[in-house]
C-alpha cells in the first residue's frame, strides 16, 4: 500500500508583500530569491539553489525561455502575468511543491523530460557518465549494436539519455508503477524512440523478457527507514515507492544483485546507484564487495558498476 504523508498547510502568503505593478523581471527575481532564501525549503530534489530556483520559477511564470532570460531582466513582465506569478509562489512556498511538479519539467543529461508527482524527479548521479560517452564504454567492453537496460525506469530519463548517446542501441526500461510508464511512454515518444526503447511492466526482472543485456543501468528506491522518516515535505510529494528502499535502504539493490547476473551477457556491466548512505552501510556490512564504486567530479560516488564475472555467490545485503 502507498504510504500516505499529511501535508500540512499554511496560511497564504500576504499579497501586499509582493512587488509593485512597475516591478521588473529582476526585482521580481530577487524578491522571490530572498523570499526563498529565508524559508527554510529544501532545494535538494530541486535546483539546488535559492536564486536559481527563483531564475527558473520566475521565467516559467513570465513565459521567458530560460536562454533569453538575461536579455529580458530590466523588462516588465506581462500584464496578465502576475497572478500565475503569485499562484507559483504559493506553490512553492506555502504548499512545498519541488519546482520540478510546479513547471511540470526537469533536465536530465542535457535533454528536458516531462514530470509530475506520478514520478520521481529526475536527479540520478549516473547522470554524470553520459558527461562523456567513455563513461560507460570504460566500464566494459561494448558491441557495435548493444541492448541496455534501465530497471526502475520512472520517468525514462536514463533509457532515453541512452538510446541517445547511444543510436545503434536498443533500451529496455521497466517499472512495477502503471504511473511511471505512463509518464515515461510520454517521453519515449516526445523523443520519438518508440522504434528503439520498450517499455515493460515487471517487477524488478520479473516480467521481463528472457534476454541478456550488455549493461543494465538502475537507479532503484534505496532510502533508508530513519531517511524517509525525516525527508523534508518536499520529497514527500514524490512517490514513496520510488524513495522507499527498507529498513537499511537496500531491499531492492540485494535482490537486483541476487538477480542481474542471469540477465548480462558475459561482459556485461550492471551500475546501480545506492547513495551516500547505501555506499557507508555496503562498506559496513559487506567489507569484500565486489563492485567498483565509480567516483564523480565532486569527489562523491554513491553509485558501483559490477561485472558479470565478479558476481558474487554469496550477497550479504
Amino acid at each position: 500500500m502507498k504510504k500516505k504523508y499529511a501535508l500540512k498547510q499554511k496560511n497564504t502568503l500576504n499579497k501586499t508583500a509582493y512587488p509593485s505593478n512597475k516591478a521588473t523581471v529582476l526585482e521580481w527575481i530577487r524578491f522571490f530569491a530572498r523570499k526563498l532564501a529565508g524559508s527554510g525549503l529544501s532545494f535538494d530534489n530541486g535546483m539546488q539553489n535559492p536564486y536559481h530556483e527563483a531564475e527558473y520559477l520566475t521565467a516559467f511564470a513570465f513565459s521567458i525561455p530560460m536562454e533569453s532570460l538575461d536579455s529580458c531582466l530590466h523588462s516588465l513582465p506581462p500584464a496578465d502575468a502576475r497572478q500565475r506569478m503569485e499562484r507559483i509562489i504559493d506553490q512553492r512556498m506555502i504548499q512545498r511543491l519541488p519546482a520540478a511538479y510546479i513547471t511540470r519539467e526537469a533536465f536530465f543529461a542535457g535533454h528536458r523530460f516531462q514530470v509530475d508527482s506520478r514520478v520521481l524527479i529526475p536527479r540520478s548521479r549516473i547522470e554524470n557518465l553520459f558527461d562523456d560517452q567513455n563513461g560507460f564504454t570504460a566500464l566494459g567492453s561494448m558491441p557495435e549494436a548493444p541492448l541496455f537496460l534501465d530497471l526502475c525506469t520512472g520517468s525514462g530519463c536514463l533509457a532515453v539519455a541512452l538510446a541517445l548517446a547511444f543510436p545503434r542501441a536498443r533500451v529496455h526500461a521497466s517499472d512495477h508503477s502503471p504511473d511511471a510508464l505512463a509518464v515515461a511512454r510520454l517521453n519515449i515518444e516526445h523523443f520519438a524512440l518508440g522504434d528503439r526503447v520498450q517499455l515493460f511492466d515487471a517487477d524488478l526482472f520479473s516480467g521481463l523478457p528472457p534476454v541478456r543485456y550488455d549493461l543494465i543501468v538502475t537507479n532503484p528506491p534505496y532510502v533508508s527507514k530513519a531517511t524517509m522518516d525525516a525527508l523534508p515535505m518536499e520529497y514527500r510529494h514524490e512517490p514513496a515507492m520510488a524513495l522507499d528502499g527498507g529498513v537499511e535502504g537496500l531491499d531492492l539493490v540485494g535482490r537486483i544483485i541476487r538477480q542481474a547476473a542471469d540477465f548480462l551477457s558475459p561482459e556485461g556491466v550492471l551500475i546501480c546507484e545506492v547513495g551516500d548512505e547505501g555506499e557507508e552501510t555496503i562498506m559496513r556490512v559487506w567489507p569484500d564487495f565486489p563492485g567498483e564504486w565509480i567516483y564523480f567530479h565532486f569527489g562523491a560516488s554513491g553509485v558501483f558498476s559490477l561485472d558479470r564475472s565478479a558476481f558474487p555467490q554469496k550477497v550479504l545485503i
